[in-house]
């Protein structure tokens, strides 16, 4: 039976373990690399990581492993999801990170991972360094040709959970009812299947397949959730169907609103999509902007003194913008590394 999830995702069986952890939005998301050998034209990895040897923990661009840390620190991770490019070909700096996480984090820090390579000894030794589940991502030509690969003897002989993970192709039914009922067949815990999405480094494809985008306000694919939810139907198993509203609307938004809540300051506020909310007073001399906000009694605690501006609670700032002589601006922003900003409107 396929039970209905919010934003449209779905799922018959039993969820992965890593996947409550994501749901939750307290999953860390830890780049090792962004090099693969396998090249799918399908993959939709930034173009500030494809293909290059880079270390990011969330939106962070890590170079050591206090920063790694400090990150999953920053929003009380739970679990962590090892992802690429390819984690295991730097197979040191993998097994490496996965014991540095369990060593700070303890036993109950859930470690996934995501790799195309199926090799039963590398499995092993992430095993043996922590991991406690492993989700393979075979390029589209093996999803019939499965029993050639390590899968089976991986399943039987390591011990942590063991599933696979691929994007829903239009038009691809019948090899993803190939690969669910040998994945199945074998003893893999589950099959995870994302819709498809295209971002700036996968474009071209869309063009040479013939795809389109599902509407006007999405980065997902027509056509990949009806093969997903096909196959759901035709298949049995631990399915999961991930869609693309899914990963924005829940996913990381929960993560966001979780960071949020820790990093806030009193004199910040937290939108329900998670984002925080700043006042800015721009000024050549910040100290004078401070001492007119003390004058129009604003405390000490509800301000702070940056280098080429002033930080004020947003909901202070709204009702006094007027009687100022400065630029005062209201920012949106993610709670992020790069502090994105959403939004910015001027109050005076």
């Amino acid at each position: 039976m396929i039970e209905e999830m919010e934003c449209g995702s779905a799922c018959s069986g039993s969820l992965a373990k890593g996947c409550e952890h994501c749901i939750n939005g307290s999953k860390m998301v830890l780049l090792v690399t962004g090099k693969c050998p396998c090249g799918c034209y399908y993959c939709p990895v930034s173009l500030e990581k494809k293909g290059k040897d880079v270390v990011y923990a969330n939106e962070l661009r890590a170079q050591s492993d206090e920063d790694i840390l400090a990150e999953a620190e920053s929003m009380e991770a739970t679990g962590t999801g090892i992802t690429g490019g390819d984690p295991l070909i730097c197979m040191e700096r993998t097994a490496h990170m996965i014991r540095m996480l369990k060593d700070r984090f303890g036993p109950e820090h859930h470690i996934h991972l995501y790799t195309a390579t199926m090799d039963l000894q590398k499995a092993k030794a992430l095993e043996d360094a922590g991991l406690d589940e492993i989700r393979f991502h075979p390029p589209r030509e093996m999803w019939t040709r499965m029993g050639e690969t390590q899968l089976a003897r991986i399943a039987e002989e390591c011990g942590m959970d063991v599933g696979i993970e691929v994007p829903a192709l239009p038009g691809s039914e019948d090899e993803l009812c190939a690969l669910v009922d040998y994945a199945m067949s074998v003893g893999a815990d589950f099959v995870n299947l994302n819709e498809l999405e295209f971002s700036e480094s996968n474009w071209d494809m869309m063009a040479a397949n013939g795809y389109e985008a599902r509407d006007e306000v999405s980065a997902a694919v027509l056509g990949s959730e009806e093969v997903a939810r096909a196959v759901m139907e035709r298949c049995e198993g631990n399915i999961h169907f991930c869609s693309s509203p899914f990963k924005d609307g829940v996913q990381l938004r929960r993560r966001l609103v979780r960071k949020a809540e820790r990093a806030c300051t009193d004199y910040q506020a937290i939108t329900e999509d998670g984002t925080i909310v700043r006042g800015f007073v721009y000024a050549k001399d910040p100290s004078a902007a401070a001492e007119r906000l003390r004058e129009l009694g604003v405390e000490e605690d509800m301000m702070r003194v940056m280098d080429d501006r002033v930080e004020v609670a947003p909901w202070i700032l709204e009702d006094i913008a007027e009687d100022l002589e400065y630029r005062c601006y209201m920012s949106e922003q993610y709670p992020t590394a790069d502090a994105l900003e959403v939004e910015r409107t001027p109050l005076n």
